[in-house]
């Protein structure tokens, strides 16, 4: 049973006013509590939330986080871009309040099963894979979590039958204390917000805390492929692996390209490879993890194939954008690390163009080197990381600086040739130029369509010219 909390006449503190710190400073003004909504940014950023907030009775501070209002709080609620580390947050913590991320507390009330599923590279393809099954199977299923929409606005909508899958980040398991998956699924551990966590290590304690608390009857899902994961079993919660190099003593694995999922010394065929519909090997992997979490929340075999089969991706994933002139391009925004980004070049055998940069996160780029000289021919680099890209990657392909996504959209199609691919898979975060991945991957998107409509009204016009003649 979870412990719950009574919010009401608490004095909650909520710092960081982006979606989930709006939604976190609602509901609990909601349920009774006393609410305080801080944000570093100014009055001018904030003026819609800072409305919203204040005409539902919630005190709002902009433009700094005031140190004395973090030590007059019974409660606090982080939201996942505020650093854990922050110094108020210590203070507070000397003091003995509870620094809880929204998850911790979402957790406490929601209603029914949870799915939790973290990783450096893969989280929302494998919770939004997840949920299609489950619902495929017509089990009640919320998503929520780090994929888009926070835990506590699924709260009143989850019950004791509910099965609620959510992915879940670093950030979000820094600062959990009692929260306890029944599910808890790990893809892998590869660097990743080393500008944020001090070290590789510490970052892979973060991710390692998801099962800090399971019990025995709770089920720790982890890949058998990946060393990191391997050399730190949790200590708690049954252990099931999934694998696509080999069987497993409990878990999912490949076998004559059916997906096996053995427990208790039983196999049971889940799903046939050939209908993945996802490119990429790294999304055999997912298919594998999603695989072993629904069967275990309840779904039958007959649906998880049903729903491997008929599922659709994911936005900013792998997303087949257009062919423009016989060159194929693909949004991969979401790869916002070097590893998600090592992935995307792998579902391609070349030739590519690669589209990367951004906002810089601390790893190096040299893991890159070696897929670009086997499958791209060239490199267009934008945003803040350019000029350490470009030193990192030295000659191993041809690099120009674009700067921005519409250049390289531009020099993309005047360089490529019909049969290539262009792929924008970035390896850094998007933060430097735009609002997140999503909105990278809309403009992508968009300059994409431009070029495509003008190649059409080109096409339209030379059509015409021949009937003419």
């Amino acid at each position: 049973m979870r412990p719950g909390i009574d919010l009401a006449g608490k004095r909650v503190l909520v710092v960081g006013l982006a979606r989930t710190g709006l939604v976190t400073s609602l509901f609990s003004a909601g349920y009774g509590s006393t609410v305080t909504a801080t944000d570093e940014k100014p009055e001018a950023q904030l003026a819609e939330e800072a409305a919203r907030l204040r005409a539902a009775g919630v005190t709002v501070e902009l433009g700094g986080h005031r140190p004395e209002i973090f030590l007059d709080q019974d409660l606090i609620v982080v939201s996942p871009g505020v650093p854990a580390k922050l110094p108020q947050l210590e203070a507070a913590r000397m003091r003995g309040i509870p620094v809880w991320s929204e998850v911790e507390l979402a957790w406490r009330l929601l209603r029914g099963k949870l799915i939790a599923i973290t990783g450096s590279n893969g989280k929302t393809t494998t919770t939004s894979l997840v949920a299609h099954i489950l619902k495929t199977a017509n089990i009640p299923t919320l998503v929520g979590g780090n994929i888009g929409v926070p835990l506590l606005a699924l709260v009143e909508s989850s019950m004791d039958t509910t099965v609620t899958v959510a992915e879940i980040s670093s950030f979000q398991l820094e600062t959990m204390e009692a929260f306890r998956p029944e599910i808890g699924v790990l893809l892998n551990i590869t660097p990743d917000h080393l500008d944020r966590h001090a070290s590789f290590e510490e970052y892979a304690r973060a991710k390692m805390r998801m099962f800090e608390n399971q019990l025995d009857r709770d089920a720790a899902v982890l890949n058998a492929d990946d060393p990191e994961i391997t050399r730190r079993m949790p200590s708690r919660g049954h252990i099931y692996w999934f694998s696509r190099q080999k069987r497993v003593a409990e878990g999912a694995f490949l076998r004559d390209d059916q997906v096996i999922f053995r427990i208790n010394g039983m196999e049971v065929a889940l799903a046939r490879r050939e209908d993945i519909p996802l490119r990429g090997e790294h999304n055999v992997e997912n298919v594998l993890a999603a695989c072993a979490a629904a069967y275990l929340a309840g779904a039958n075999p007959e649906s998880i194939a049903n729903g491997v089969k008929t599922f659709q991706g994911v936005e900013h994933r792998l997303e087949f954008v257009a062919e423009v002139g016989g060159v194929n391009f693909y949004n991969d925004s979401k790869a916002t690390n070097v590893d998600a980004t090592v992935k995307a070049l792998e579902a391609f055998p070349g030739p590519l163009i690669l589209i990367l940069g951004g906002k810089d996160k601390g790893s190096p780029y040299t893991p890159l080197a070696r897929l670009l000289q086997q499958r791209a021919r060239l490199a267009l680099v934008i945003g803040a990381a350019a000029e350490k890209i470009s030193a990192e990657l030295g000659d191993a392909v041809a690099i120009e600086q674009v700067g921005t996504m519409d250049r390289a959209v531009r020099t993309a199609f005047e360089r490529a040739k019909p049969g290539e691919t262009v792929l924008l898979a970035p390896a850094c975060s998007s933060f430097d130029q735009f609002e997140n991945y999503e909105h990278r991957g809309r403009v992508f998107k968009e300059l994409v369509a431009k070029l495509e409509k003008k190649s059409a009204a080109g096409a339209s016009t030379q059509k015409g010219f021949d009937d003419a003649t």
